[in-house]
């Protein structure tokens, strides 16, 4: 067996698209059949170490300020519950997007 590949650290930053050493790379990871990849230095969990997990407990997405025309009754809704109308937008338009996606992938 071979290693995945050479310890190359290839730079990302989050919100950007990846270089092409990052894409070449990636591509060639992709391409290496399992069988060819030494998974000696990570051996599997049991079924038992996932009963806990969390899918994305740490995702933090890239934040961006726009400027958004919204009605002012909204706006007057989001903050009746105080601090944080922002963020309660954006969970609501998150939740929303989500739901769509879901659906459009059934």
């Amino acid at each position: 067996m071979r290693k995945a590949s050479k310890a190359v650290k290839v730079k990302h930053t989050p919100g950007r698209p990846p270089s092409a050493r990052a894409k070449r790379e990636l591509r060639a990871l992709a391409s290496m059949p399992d069988s060819e990849i030494d998974f000696s230095d990570a051996p599997e969990l049991p079924p038992g170490a996932w009963k806990n997990a969390v899918r994305g407990r740490f995702y933090r997405p890239v934040k961006q300020a726009i400027s958004l025309r919204v009605d002012a009754d909204v706006v007057a809704w989001l903050r009746e519950s105080g601090k944080g109308y922002q963020t309660r937008a954006n969970r609501i338009l998150r939740e929303r997007m989500l739901a769509e996606l879901r659906r459009a992938q059934m």
